[in-house]
């Protein structure tokens, strides 16, 4: 049986780790900066040539499509807890605007964690690739202006 302390752990890390997703999908970069540590690293180059730190990161991906074009469906399926530090491998399924079409990229993400005084940050991402479908001919729906 889990003890109180492992089940909080466990769940500040999934809060942590699924929060990267709504960071992104709406670019709050707020958040993005409590997801990870200062010194954190975040690897990309199973799908672009991307890998370095969180700022850099961060700056990246604001070159990204506008929000509510795109989302991050995260489902941790594993974490382990040792201590002060933590590893989660999480599925995600990833829906991305194409010109023209939609992407539709499923991937893992591994991550290490680490207990800070501010409680569970991620100090390295790596997005594993494990398939992408092609849509050229999907239609994306009109959205609002924000």
């Amino acid at each position: 049986m889990l003890s109180q302390q492992q089940i909080s752990d466990r769940l500040e890390i999934q809060e942590i780790v699924t929060g990267y997703g709504y960071a992104v999908d709406n670019q709050d970069w707020e958040l993005w900066d409590q997801i990870f540590t200062e010194d954190a690293v975040i690897d990309y180059t199973d799908v672009s040539d991307h890998r370095d730190g969180r700022e850099a990161t961060k700056q990246w991906l604001m070159m990204m499509p506008r929000p509510g074009t795109y989302y991050h469906l995260i489902v941790p399926s594993r974490i382990t807890v040792n201590g002060d530090n933590a590893t989660s491998r999480s599925i995600c399924y990833n829906p991305m605007p194409t010109s023209p079409g939609l992407n539709i990229v499923g991937h893992w993400y591994d991550d290490t964690l680490r207990r800070t005084p501010d409680g569970w940050r991620i100090t390295s991402k790596t997005l594993r690739l494990c398939y992408q479908i092609p849509l050229p001919d999907a239609v994306q729906p009109e959205l609002p202006v924000a």
